[in-house]
């Protein structure tokens, strides 16, 4: 099921419109303004990528280029990244993990260092 986007001639605003029959389309109209004067636009293509795909891209050393492992920030954004690319949730508590060596460059467990 194709979603089309329009742009409304009035409001000049774009609204997305999913069509659950293409054979017969209801009249597409402006979600905002409700006109009937609208433009189909054209959009970009999305086509999912396989899991083995998403790995690939992520073990890709060009993709590393700004992550120091010394750097405890630095992981953290590369953790993030890999996390939303794989659509997994990993968490509240290694999500507050994360924004923690975010924001102050560290993650403590509540131990003291020897």
């Amino acid at each position: 099921m194709p979603i089309y986007e329009y742009l409304c001639q009035d409001c000049r605003k774009r609204s997305s419109i999913l069509m659950l029959n293409t054979h017969h389309p209801a009249p597409a109209s402006c979600r905002h303004c409700g006109s009937s004067k609208v433009d189909r636009l054209l959009s970009r293509f999305a086509a999912p990528k396989s899991e083995e795909a998403r790995l690939e891209l992520l073990a890709d050393p060009g993709n590393l280029g700004g992550l120091d492992e010394h750097d405890p920030q630095s992981v953290a954004r590369l953790m993030k990244k890999m996390g939303e690319e794989m659509g997994e949730d990993v968490g509240e508590d290694m999500e507050a993990m994360m924004d923690q060596a975010g924001d102050d460059g560290g993650i403590t467990d509540g131990t003291d260092s020897l």
